[in-house]
């Protein structure tokens, strides 16, 4: 009996490492054979707003070369403060926050808390673990990842310069999203399960977890060792690797942090990015690593959620009608 449970772990151990292999080789022959498509659909798919993009494009290099005269020879302060990679994206995650900590405390308007995932959770928010939570993000934001951008200004600087004076194009900006997004999923996805690994989850990233049903702000609440390898580095590698304008890279933060807070707001609201996955994630755990899904797909991650009513909620909302309610949970489990 022995010899034959030690064989049968032996045969299951390759099969496994078979398996994520087979999955990574898919991953790659996926997102390659999704970048070569856009590649082959691109100026069908730009062209009107390429037109729009080139009629107001005139005004924005005005602008900035303005700026960039008020600031010559002190770049560094355009990049910290006025257009900095740090600045505006903190002032679209606390504003964009700040009207949901209104519902979150609240309860209201009641329009947008009837669109509430977890009914029953968070209404109101606890307003202890609250204030510990925004001091947790405060400290992520103003002592991790300051240093880290201050760090990475000398670096685009050399590599390409954040601040020179030509704006980039409307082509080569879409470009650069993409490959952004790319690289935030896969690294995003790899290092978020490494995170779930025992020992890491124990140490580190629990701290996370403890908001079973999320709110927005709690987006980067997370151990300061979880933010670096987990949020900021994803980010950070796509626009140093392109070497992106000061414009690419305000506009990209700006945007990962509204669809990370909206991913964590713990509400489905018409119009927006479905955060039903993640919202999953924090539920369960163990399921839903990813961000856009693909790598979970591939992975066998998501294989739990795509049996619940979760995932057939999983989708844009193009009307009024909270999904709760035109796709409810079955009666066993509202009991």
């Amino acid at each position: 009996m022995k010899g034959e449970a030690g064989s049968m772990l032996h045969n299951e151990k390759p099969k496994q490492e078979g398996h994520i292999w087979g999955s990574m080789r898919r991953t790659a022959f996926i997102l390659g054979s999704g970048l070569l498509l856009l590649v082959a659909l691109w100026n069908s798919v730009t062209w009107h707003l390429q037109r729009f993009w080139g009629a107001s494009g005139f005004f924005w290099q005005a602008q900035w070369e303005r700026l960039l005269s008020t600031f010559e020879g002190k770049e560094w302060i355009l990049f910290f403060i006025a257009l900095g990679a740090i600045q505006v994206p903190f002032l679209f995650f606390w504003s964009f926050n700040g009207l949901l900590l209104v519902v979150d405390t609240t309860g209201k308007p009641n329009f947008i808390s009837r669109y509430r995932i977890q009914m029953g959770k968070n209404e109101p928010v606890d307003p202890v673990r609250l204030r510990q939570s925004i001091c947790t993000v405060l400290f992520n934001q103003c002592v991790v990842s300051l240093p880290m951008v201050t760090f990475l200004y000398p670096f685009l600087k050399w590599w390409g310069d954040p601040c020179r004076r030509e704006l980039p194009t409307f082509h080569w900006f879409l470009l650069e999203l993409v490959i952004f997004t790319l690289i935030e999923e896969v690294m995003f996805y790899y290092s978020h399960r490494l995170l779930h690994y025992p020992t890491f989850y124990k140490k580190i990233h629990k701290k996370h977890h403890e908001w079973t049903a999320p709110i927005g702000v709690i987006a980067l609440y997370a151990h300061p060792i979880e933010h670096v390898v987990s949020n900021m580095l994803p980010a950070m590698l796509g626009p140093v690797l392109m070497g992106s304008h000061l414009s690419s890279i305000t506009i990209w933060f700006s945007l990962a942090l509204i669809i990370t807070t909206i991913s964590h707001c713990g509400y489905h609201l018409p119009f927006l990015p479905s955060p039903e996955f993640h919202d999953y994630h924090h539920l369960k755990f163990t399921q839903c690593y990813g961000v856009l899904g693909v790598l979970d797909h591939l992975h066998g991650t998501d294989t739990v959620f795509k049996q619940t009513k979760a995932y057939e909620r999983h989708i844009l909302l193009l009307g009024f009608t909270p999904l709760s309610e035109s796709i409810p949970d079955s009666p066993k489990k509202m009991e």
